[in-house]
């Protein structure tokens, strides 16, 4: 199933290889998926900056405070330039929902492909480059691994925006939609749906959090989506040391609330996602209709 870069304009680490049945966040190992542009051109030569994000004198209507760990402002804007297709440019099972791939702390465009050869491999699928670099091969869709409060909700709202954004400028608007998280990405996997709840058709969020909603000036349609009922996989490891227990609950809690959701909790599971999972994750597939079920 060979992939490909693509340069857009804007007009947490999961390991491509098993670790004792996981695929896991500690080191990257991205896949080798052939040719095209290997999407780096865009990339500063610091450690840390931002890939083609727009900026000026309020770098953002939601911009906060500096963040002390990437460079910038929590919640400026930010453009997504780099995504990764699948077969036929993503078009190779247009009748079938696309999945919409996002990766997290650290990782990149590369991270997440190799899972869907696991769970949906008849189905497309696009990874997306987050825009915040912090070194080579490594990007963030945050200015922290997870930020709080405040912060959490401007960063939260710029990067679905920035995702958002794109799906309008590159995909159908009457292709089916369904973003698939892990991490920072589960978090927008979410968050999407807050924004934009009528674009998508389900999500998936492994290990993911939500965002408190307590920023006065940044307003989510919450309560549109709570009367769509949008279905929603969402599965973290009991001994996850990255994310604390109580934001596991306090997402699980309002995702009740506000989906059709499919909690899976797995005992000995770190920051991480396993087998186990992934087959839960292609019988939630089937069940909706999003993949064939077929291997």
């Amino acid at each position: 199933m060979p992939y490909a870069v693509v340069m857009t304009n804007h007009n947490g680490v999961i390991s491509s290889e098993f670790d004792n049945g996981e695929f896991n966040n500690n080191d990257f190992g991205g896949g080798d998926f052939g040719g095209g542009n290997n999407g780096n051109s865009n990339a500063n030569n610091g450690d840390f900056g931002s890939e083609d994000n727009a900026s000026g004198a309020s770098n953002g209507l939601h911009a906060g405070r500096e963040s002390s760990v990437v460079p910038g402002r929590f919640g400026e804007d930010l453009h997504v330039s780099v995504a990764k297709y699948s077969r036929g440019e993503a078009a190779a099972y247009a009748t079938r929902p696309l999945l919409l791939l996002l990766h997290g702390w650290g990782s990149n465009e590369d991270d997440l492909l190799d899972l869907m050869r696991v769970v949906a491999p008849y189905n497309d699928a696009i990874s997306l480059r987050a825009p915040l670099r912090l070194a080579q091969g490594a990007y963030s869709w945050f200015h922290d691994a997870v930020p709080n409060g405040d912060d959490l909700d401007r960063d939260m709202y710029a990067a679905a925006a920035a995702i958002d954004e794109w799906v309008a400028a590159n995909v159908p608007e009457d292709r089916a939609v369904v973003p698939f998280g892990f991490s920072q990405g589960a978090a927008l996997a979410i968050h999407v749906l807050r924004l934009n709840p009528d674009r998508y058709r389900a999500s998936v969020a492994l290990s993911g959090f939500v965002a408190p909603n307590i920023a006065k000036d940044i307003s989510l349609n919450d309560d549109v989506l709570a009367d769509l009922n949008t279905p929603v996989f969402f599965g973290y490891g009991l001994d996850d040391a990255v994310i604390a227990p109580y934001e596991f609950s306090a997402a699980a809690a309002w995702l009740e609330e506000h989906t059709w959701l499919e909690e899976k909790r797995y005992r000995g599971l770190d920051h991480a996602v396993h087998m186990e999972e992934l087959g839960d994750i292609r019988s939630w597939f089937a069940l909706h209709n999003i993949s064939s079920g077929l291997m």
